[in-house]
C-alpha cells in the first residue's frame, strides 16, 4: 500500500488530501517527501507547525509510561 494511501486510511482522510498537506510541508522545508517515503528534516519545526494538540497529546503519552 502507498504511504499516502495508508497516511489517508489513518487519518481518515482522502488521499488527495495527504498529497496536499505533504506539499505544503515539503515546501515549508520540514519534510522530504516522495511517493513511498517521507524524511522529517526539521521537527522542531514540523511540531511548532502542528496544532496545540500534539505537545498535550505527547506529554500525556509520556506520563503514562513514566514507570511507576
Amino acid at each position: 500500500m502507498p504511504t499516502q494511501e495508508f497516511l489517508s486510511q489513518m487519518l481518515g482522510v482522502h488521499r488527495p488530501t495527504v498529497t496536499i498537506a505533504a506539499r505544503m510541508l515539503q515546501q515549508a522545508g520540514l519534510i522530504r517527501y516522495s511517493r513511498d517515503h517521507i524524511e522529517v528534516i526539521d521537527r522542531p519545526g514540523l511540531e511548532a507547525a502542528a496544532c496545540p494538540c500534539y505537545r498535550l497529546i505527547t506529554d500525556q503519552y509520556a506520563r503514562l509510561l513514566e514507570p511507576t
